[in-house]
This record gives structure tokens, sequence and C-alpha cells, in this order.
């Protein structure tokens, strides 16, 4: 049911926009990331330093002290014979309580008969189990709670279980309905593990699934041959200005392979930051020139495909090769088109301009999505279909590892580049518990007298209400003096194209020492001399993201610096972000992501018609991630069965309807 079927009310219906949700499915999808037990401890059981929850009876009234901002209120309750002192801190609204009434209190025991409580409840909690849901300010737990228990109530009777009966029964599993029901209300602990198990188990089912669905016969087409000339594949490798790695000779040579096999190519090229994945792609699209026919390289960005355009024009032209660009905003866009459609370009590079449908290529043979997650699988599709079989390469630089990437992109190839060509000094990373530079100044503008430039990054371009994080244009406006006679220029995703076309090249020349920027700059950007990074709010992003950032500036042989800054306090938060410190090895640090995050932002599936994972743990959950995969397979294999057709057709209809166009 979509929102207005729901008939929510105005308050509710804004609850859901402000935490995206659209329907009953996402409502009922909105699971609690933690429960609390009240399993009650009796007082012979109390020990130092433990976490107890017991219900007394008010026996003092609650007094409240004030220090600052901190409100700490102290009341004594009588629990099994025994008078306990209890404090608990900002919750000045404990003085409603009355003298003589049964409160529930959660906290720890610190001896003497006194307990800093976590909590408290008027009401009887105890054997309960009380989910937590994810926040944004201004909500509070008790209407998410209200929203869901309504939704459900409203809802039931749809709530069908369409998984196979004999995959229920296989794998032990509760139906849907109850599933649902325990994760958001337990009944009991016994069936709040069962409820999670069920739900995960078919959030894989789905992933799998619809992977099958979605990659159809790809990896099983047959093309023709592609024949080309080694000898002079080796003439353009001999000419480069820097020699292959072990690794990239080795992703070439498997290229090459494909290229030259009857099967069509659908390979991943992943490396990390620097590795010279693009070098690797640009001597894939000169041997299909040399085959006959056209190549086109995507990029995400404008910038990045000009850059591309430029790294490819100089190295490909000398050999004859008629390199082109096309992007939305440019000139003449209408001349490249009619060259393409011509076979006037040999290898076209752009942005999802490349695959509109105004687009038709001569004779297109070989495709390359740079930085693959930024594109859904429909769109990589739209353009692959320009073509008839056409060999596929995605790169990315959010490398996993091997096993991790045939589990998730199932029969694709995987190649590896780990090794960074040599001379790359890397980057040293410091973690700055403070969302300030006050303390590296003085690093700062020793780097800059150096001759050295810098990139300043904010999570956000404008400050906002409700997101307490830097903001790019305020900071411009603090620091262009503090860094004065340098030179500072502010660079976002809402200047025109020609605006930022201009700032990067003004910063490539040196005509800006200092570039605050949003995430604008992580993918592409190549400015050898920028050599220092600071981030703001560093725990507002993702740990694959914060090290495509610092990629920027270890470009050179001249070894980078990131400084990452924050106000958090969390300790979680303060030990994600000290991997970086530690690391700088993306596939650990992806890794690492995957663990915490799931693979739904890191590996682009969430703009791709392929479900997220909510529950799921692609590193924890290895028994239901091999149990859904064979599953899925055996769904795909058998349409005979009923269940199974019924079952695989919603997961189709979901997964198209998922697409983006």
């Amino acid at each position: 049911m979509n929102l207005d079927e729901l008939k929510l009310t105005d308050k509710r219906k804004a609850i859901c926009q402000r935490l995206d949700l659209n329907n009953s499915d996402e409502i009922l999808s909105y699971y609690p990331f933690r429960y609390e037990m009240f399993n009650e401890v009796h007082y012979s059981d109390f020990k130092i330093n433990s976490n107890v929850c017991f219900k007394g009876e008010l026996i003092s009234s609650p007094s409240t002290f004030r220090k600052g901002k901190l409100a700490t209120t102290r009341f004594k309750v009588l629990y099994e014979e025994e008078v306990i002192l209890v404090t608990i801190f900002n919750r000045p609204w404990v003085n409603n309580v009355r003298s003589n009434e049964t409160i529930t209190i959660t906290g720890r025991y610190m001896g003497n008969n006194k307990v800093t409580a976590s909590n408290y409840f008027t009401k009887d909690v105890i054997g309960e189990i009380i989910p937590y849901y994810p926040l944004k300010e201004g909500i509070n737990q008790n209407e998410i709670r209200k929203l869901i228990e309504y939704t459900l109530k409203k809802c039931e009777g749809e709530l069908k279980d369409i998984l196979p009966s004999d995959l229920i029964s296989e794998h032990h599993l509760i139906d849907y309905l109850t599933a649902i029901r325990n994760i958001h209300n337990p009944v009991n602990s016994d069936l709040l593990k069962k409820a999670i198990s069920r739900l995960k188990y078919e959030e894989f089912l789905r992933f799998y699934l619809s992977l099958e669905i979605l990659k159809g016969n790809t990896t099983s087409a047959d093309k023709k041959k592609k024949e080309f000339s080694e000898v002079k594949v080796n003439d353009l490798i001999d000419s480069l200005n820097f020699e292959l790695t072990e690794d990239q000779k080795k992703t070439v040579d498997e290229i090459l392979a494909d290229l030259s096999s009857n099967k069509v190519m659908y390979r991943l090229i992943q490396g990390e930051v620097g590795s010279g994945k693009t070098a690797v792609a640009m001597i894939g699209l000169y041997a299909n020139y040399l085959a006959g026919y056209q190549g086109a390289l995507m990029a995400p960005t404008e910038i990045l495909a000009k850059q591309h355009y430029q790294s490819l024009k100089d190295i490909l032209e000398p050999f004859g090769v008629r390199v082109g660009v096309l992007y939305s905003s440019m000139d003449k866009e209408k001349n490249v088109k009619n060259a393409i459609k011509n076979g006037d370009i040999d290898v076209i590079v752009g942005t999802h301009a490349l695959f509109s449908k105004d687009v038709v290529y001569s004779n297109l043979g070989m495709v390359i999505a740079d930085e693959q997650h930024r594109f859904g699988v429909r769109q990589r599709q739209a353009l692959k279909e320009k073509g008839n079989n056409v060999d596929f390469i995605l790169m990315s630089a959010t490398p996993i590892p091997r096993t991790l990437a045939s589990s998730i992109y199932g029969d694709m190839d995987v190649s590896t580049i780990e090794t960074l060509p040599a001379g790359r000094k890397g980057c040293k990373t410091y973690l700055i518990k403070k969302n300030s530079i006050v303390d590296i100044m003085d690093d700062i503008r020793k780097k800059l007298e150096e001759g050295r430039q810098i990139y300043i990054i904010a999570a956000a371009i404008e400050r906002l209400d409700n997101y307490n994080a830097k903001d790019v244009s305020g900071l411009y406006e603090a620091l262009k003096e503090e860094f004065s006679p340098y030179k500072v220029a502010l660079l976002h995703s809402k200047l025109s194209t020609e605006e930022k076309d201009s700032i990067m090249k003004s910063f490539n020349a040196n005509e800006f020492q200092v570039l605050i920027s949003t995430t604008v700059i992580e993918v592409g950007v190549n400015v050898k001399n920028a050599t220092m990074m600071i981030i703001y709010d560093a725990d507002r992003f993702g740990l694959s993201q914060i090290h495509q950032l610092r990629g920027r500036v270890q470009r050179s042989d001249y070894e980078g610096t990131c400084y990452l800054l924050t106000d958090s306090k969390d300790e979680d938060v303060l030990k994600r972000l000290d991997i970086l410190c530690k690391s700088n090895d993306g596939f650990e640090i992806s890794y690492e992501d995957l663990k915490l995050r799931g693979p739904g932002d890191i590996l682009g599936t969430r703009q791709s018609g392929i479900p997220a994972f909510i529950l799921g743990n692609l590193i924890e959950d290895t028994r239901f991630i091999n149990a859904a995969r064979d599953d899925a397979h055996r769904i795909m294999n058998d349409q005979q069965k009923k269940e199974y057709r019924i079952y695989y057709d919603k997961i189709y209809q979901n997964a198209s309807k998922n697409f983006v166009s």
C-alpha cells in the first residue's frame, strides 16, 4: 500500500517522508537497530559495575540538581526489602513520578545500594523486549513504534507468504507474518531470533535471485572473435612513459583473451585508487579499435569524462585512433552524435549522454563503465545494447576481496590490480578529535610555503537546519582571509559545468592553492601538486569514500597527508576512523565498510534494481548466503514448480520496477 492507501495522518506522512518510507513494505522493513531486554535481576545477584533491571516502589520524592546543562535527579526505591538510591542524569521529568508508585529501573549497580540508571518506566516492563529504531531529529521512538503498529494492523490481511513452502520447511523458517510481528514486537527472545533468521535468509534469496534475473544471459552469449595485431598492441604499451605493473600486465592479458574469445566479455576490473585501471582499459579499447570496432568509455562526471578524453587523446591519436567526447551540456553535441553514427569517431568518452536514445553507434564493440557503482544496472545495460554482443568492462576503485566479489557479482570475471605504480608514496592519515583546523594550522602553512596545494572537504554545500555539519560556503567565507596571501577557491555540485571546469583548470594550474570542496572531487580529479587533504565531519563519510577522497593527494611521487576532523565522542565511530589511519589498503578498508554498512552504497546495488541488505551482513552471514545462493539457482532452474514460478515472477517484477532509467 502507498501512503494514501494507508490513510495516514499528516503527521505520520511527514515522518515517513523524513525517513524516506514510501509504502507499507518500506515501513514494515524499517527494522529496529537494537533491542532492550528487561530480564529482572534479583538483589542477591547484584554485582558492582554489572547491568541490573528491577521493579521497585518509589519511597522518596525525586530531587533534581542542575550544574550548567547537566541535570542530576536522585530518588530512593524499595526493592526486595532493600533501599536503593537511584541517580539518573538529564531526566528532570522524573519529578512527575509520585511516591509509592511502582517503577522499573534499568542501569548499572555501583555498590553500596547505589544504582546509576540508564532508563526508567512507570509501567511493568519486566519480561518485555523493547525495540529501538534509527531516528532523525524531531522524531521519537514512540512515534515510529505507533506508525509501524498501525501499518501492521492495516496490512495484516495482505501479508501473504510467497516463499516456496519446501524452502520454509527445509530451513526451519517461521512464516512471514509471524516474522514481521516479532521483529517489531517480539513475544520472546526465541521468536525474535527466528524472525531475524527468516528475514535475513529472504533478503539474501531476493538479492541472489535478482542478480540472476538482471544478469540474464550476459555471460553465456556468443560473439564473433575479435582479431587484432598483438604486435601493434605491444607497440602502444612500449610507447607509454611508465612501465605496467605485474597486475596490470596480467589484467591486460585477460582482457585481450576475452576480446579474442567467442564469448562476450563481462569483466570487473577492481583496484586501488591510482592503481592504473584506466591505462589497462585504454589498451583494451585500442585492441578493440584494431579489430574494427568502436569503443565507449562511460564516466560518472563531466570533469572525469574530460580528463579521460584528454588522456586517451594524447596517447591513442598518434596511433591513428580518433577520440571524441560527449556530455549533455557541451556545444556542437549534434556534430559529435553524427560522427559517432557515421563511424568518424573510434573511441568515444562521455557521461550518461552516451546511452541517450538519439546516440547511434556505427559498430560498437566494447563498453567500459568507470566507477561502475555510480551507474545503475539499467544504465549500463542501455549502453551495452547500443551494439551487438558488446564486450563489457566495469571498473571500480572500491575493491573487495576476490571471494566476496565472486559472491556478489556471480559469474562475472574479476581482475584485481593491487600493486601501485612505481614511485607512488601513498598517504599518511591522522585523526584529529576536534572539528577544527586550529591545531594543524602550522602544518597547513608549511605545506603552502613548500608550494604545495590543499583540498578542504565538507559534507554540505550550505548551512542547513537540523544538519550540524560544516558547509563549504561557510568555510570559504571563514578561511579565504585566513590563508592570505594564498588564493582560495570554492567548488560544489550546484555550480554550472563551465564554472566547475574553470575552477579545476585553475587549480590544476596552481592559480588557487586551497580548494574548498564537497565530494565532487572524489572521483578522478588529478592534480599532482595537491598533497594535503583536510576532511571536516569525517564521521559523516563512509570509509571507502574517505579512501577515495584521500586518493586525490597521492597522485605523484610526493607523500600525501590527510587529516580527519571530527567532534564525535562515539567510541565506535573513532575506532572506525582509526582504521584509515592504520591502513592505506583499499581492500582492507572496503572490507571493513562492508562489515559496517553492507554492500548497497559500496557496490551500487541500491540504484540497480537489486535489493539492498537491511539485516543481512555479507561478512557474518555465510550460512544464509550459501543457502540463499543455492536456492536462487534452484528457483531459476526449476520454473515448472508453481511456487517457484510465483516467487520468481514477484522478484522479477520488483527488479524491473526498480531499474534506474
